[in-house]
């Protein structure tokens, strides 16, 4: 299928940050290497572009974030509240939308994650990690919504504080849209290629809790944590923590926080086996890229899955 708008992650690598942000670009080259991505493309940043430019939106969102003053909050509230609205409020173009329903069939899923990556994302200097929105177990009718509410997610307050701190605010910031299969996790982390607090790059540290990453990513759940050496190979710290709810999919496919019954709550999330499973397809992402990555992993039906990697920004 041939998009003017649309990438399949498989025709994208960590070359094309600019048209499909940090997130898309990483999808693609993981995608490309081999690894266990599951499958999506990316809606790129000319479609978020065209979106402005139809809807005349440019002078407007300039004229607010001129107004800001970063070191009042109230300055960027206002702003935020007033540009978000102007995107939600305005169409997509028809040549996108149907561009995306095409893509979202050919996935073959009932059920997406939508992601926002912007184009400045990801890289060393400019973690936009945890900016942005995503929007998990979205359905074909909430499609077009969500992918809005993306692109709005640009103009968060968090969003625009942290262009201002960065001295980001001159660049020419624009926003691409991640969707993806949904993984329906039954456990879900956070993995670091270098011990984040020691800097101990012969260690890798694993974090895992039951149910859906978001749960983590967010900080509303503390989940187990493995520390293994990687010469020799061999788990060195098993720190496991009782849950008590979890994050999944309820029955009309919204997101829903689960009680866990206490004798699984208690249990250790990943089995010895499989944290070392984990850590030789972390060794593996870290060794491709050849700089230490922050990774986000799920893991349904016996099978491991990688829906995010960065750079470490510590």
């Amino acid at each position: 299928m041939s998009f003017l708008f649309i990438k399949e992650f498989i025709e994208l690598s960590s070359k094309d940050t600019n048209i499909a942000g940090g997130k898309g670009a990483s999808l693609g080259e993981m995608t490309q290497a081999g690894f266990p991505v599951p499958p999506g493309f990316v809606l790129l940043s000319n479609a978020f572009e065209q979106f402005i430019e139809e809807n005349d939106l440019n002078v407007e969102i300039d004229s607010q974030l001129h107004k800001v003053n970063y070191e009042d909050i109230h300055t960027i509230e206002a702003a935020s509240e007033i540009i978000r609205a102007l995107i939600l409020g305005k169409d997509i173009p028809q040549d996108i939308t149907k561009e995306l329903k095409r893509a979202f069939r050919s996935l073959n899923a009932k059920l997406v994650a939508v992601r926002s990556s912007a184009t400045a994302e990801d890289s060393f200097y400019a973690a936009w990690a945890g900016q942005l929105e995503s929007f998990l177990n979205t359905t074909e009718k909430d499609l077009i919504n969500n992918v809005k509410r993306c692109w709005a997610s640009l103009y968060t307050p968090r969003s625009i504080y942290y262009r201002f701190e960065k001295g980001l605010h001159q660049e020419e910031i624009s926003v691409a849209v991640i969707v993806q299969k949904m993984v329906q996790a039954e456990v879900s982390g956070i993995a670091f290629s270098v011990h984040p607090v020691t800097q101990d790059k012969n260690q890798l540290i694993i974090e895992a809790g039951f149910g859906l990453g978001e749960a983590i990513v967010s900080g509303q759940i503390t989940p187990d944590s493995y520390v293994v050496e990687k010469q020799p190979r061999r788990i060195i710290d098993i720190n496991v923590q009782t849950q008590s709810r979890g994050l999944n999919r309820s029955e009309n496919d919204d997101n829903e926080w689960r009680d866990i019954p206490k004798e699984q709550g208690e249990k250790q999330v990943l089995s010895n086996k499989e944290i070392l499973e984990l850590s030789e397809i972390i060794l593996r992402i870290e060794n491709h890229y050849g700089f230490p990555c922050d990774i986000e992993w799920a893991y349904e039906n016996g099978r491991f899955y990688i829906v995010q990697s960065r750079p470490v920004t510590t």
